[in-house]
């Protein structure tokens, strides 16, 4: 940088410069302030500080091994901590592996509480088990707590109080027996929760909160027993999982858009049928539902006592060719209001149980179930090019009385039948020629490259 741009940056406002500084990492942002005093005066007070060892020690192979890296690193984190001494910060964000000394992270974090912290980002992927200090657990400042990679909450103990705690993400933590519970009842103005990976040592878990409204769990291993949502303010949920042994409750009343992800393991296929209708008649107020496909193969199971969905506007299936399709029609015929299906793939195993949704079985009233389908659109991803699609595409245009709109997607990194010379025209033609015949006017038009939208006058 030249002498005529650093005047340049000198006579940028204070708060400017400060913002600058903030939106840099915090290596190079100390870089920076060597370049004029008055920039290593702002950027002690710098509200925003980002510390990941990575990016200081580079990922260069045996480099974290060698001697004075990780030291290095220490060092430097303490000079930033010791130059802004005690003004005011906002965020704070960690991110180390083993080799950096827990007790410094300890000494650092407490030292961003007593300033105020609002937001901190911690993780930390440490050979030996990381309690977080317990000092979080009673800030009256935080806002937004993310933290995980093997951390966990057995240093906090029952008198854990966050009361502006809004956002919380735990990634991999571990809990003792009750912890869970106790934290959430810690923080009364929570309203995001994410459950990521998470470590259970009860058996039981009860999420209980008034206050939240938004909610994602993920987990490839289950809860180790039933799980209860006591959440009736909760607008957004996105669940994956596999099935509980149990659903106790299922409060969540309010509820606007769902996303459910859920596997069955051998030894609760038994009672997976009570469980499932649980939660999803727990779900039934939602206006969006998102069902991956082996939610949707998990849904044939309670097919028979599906509840009505009578708030649902779009709905959203994904399946896969080994599938069937023996929920399709109780879904349908139970979203009384729907305007918009999205569906993730056409083909499917052909089953008695598949109703009058496809036409791949012959039958005397065919299409009974969708000509009482209220849907205006529909959106069809990854469309293959295949007869039997097309074929489907014909008998949802037929039966669908309300229909005004359909999409079809073909996603290009898909295996398709357009690799074949000419089969696009041939498609085209055939849908052109079905449309002349139809008793509906459907226009055609390309909108890109394997891309079409029919739109019915």
């Amino acid at each position: 940088m030249d002498s005529e741009e650093m005047d340049l940056f000198s006579k940028l406002p204070d708060e400017v410069i400060s913002h600058i500084l903030s939106s840099l990492p915090t290596k190079e942002a100390a870089s920076t302030s060597v370049l004029a005093k008055k920039w290593r005066h702002l950027f002690a007070f710098v509200p925003s500080l980002d510390f990941d060892d990575s990016d200081f020690l580079h990922p260069e192979e045996g480099k974290r091994e060698k001697d004075g890296i990780i030291q290095s690193f220490m060092d430097f984190v303490d000079r930033v901590l010791a130059l802004q001494g005690d003004s005011p910060i906002k965020k704070f964000s960690l991110n180390v592996k083993t080799g950096v000394d827990p007790d410094r992270v300890d000494r650092w974090i407490c030292n961003v509480l007593q300033r105020g912290v609002s937001h901190l980002d911690l993780f930390m992927d440490f050979e030996e088990d990381y309690s977080l200090p317990y000092q979080i657990s009673v800030s009256k400042t935080l806002v937004e707590l993310k933290t995980g990679y093997g951390v966990d909450l057995y240093s906090w103990d029952d008198d854990m109080f966050l009361p502006m705690l809004k956002t919380l993400v735990l990634q991999s933590v571990g809990f003792g027996r009750g912890q869970f519970q106790t934290l959430l009842s810690a923080c009364p103005v929570l309203e995001e929760l994410m459950l990521l990976d998470m470590e259970w040592k009860d058996r039981n878990e009860i999420l209980s909160s008034s206050s939240l409204k938004k909610l994602k769990i993920s987990s490839e291993d289950g809860c180790l027993g039933t799980f209860s949502f006591d959440t009736p303010n909760l607008v957004f949920l996105d669940y994956n999982d596999f099935v509980a042994e149990d659903y106790p409750i299922v409060n969540l009343q309010n509820l606007v858009e769902v996303g459910i992800n859920i596997a069955l393991t051998e030894d609760r296929i038994d009672r997976a049928r009570d469980n499932v209708w649980k939660l999803i008649h727990g779900i039934r107020n939602a206006k969006i539902f998102c069902i991956s496909p082996l939610t949707f193969e998990v849904l044939s199971l309670c097919c028979e006592t599906m509840p009505v969905f009578k708030n649902l506007t779009i709905l959203n299936i994904k399946s896969v060719m080994q599938q069937g399709w023996q929920a399709m029609p109780l879904l349908l015929r139970n979203c009384p209001n729907l305007e918009s299906l999205y569906l993730g793939e056409l083909l499917h195993t052909v089953t008695e149980k598949c109703g009058y949704v496809c036409g791949c079985i012959s039958r005397k009233k065919k299409g009974r179930s969708l000509m009482s389908c209220p849907v205006n659109k529909i959106q069809i991803q990854g469309f293959r090019g295949t007869i039997r699609e097309v074929h489907m595409i014909k008998h949802f245009l037929d039966y669908c009385p309300s229909l005004k709109e359909m999409e079809i997607i073909v996603e290009e990194k898909e295996p398709t039948m357009f690799e074949i010379p000419k089969w696009f025209e041939v498609v085209e033609d055939t849908l052109m020629q079905y449309n002349e015949m139809s008793s509906c006017t459907v226009n055609f038009r390309v909108l890109a490259p394997l891309y079409w939208r029919w739109t019915r006058k």
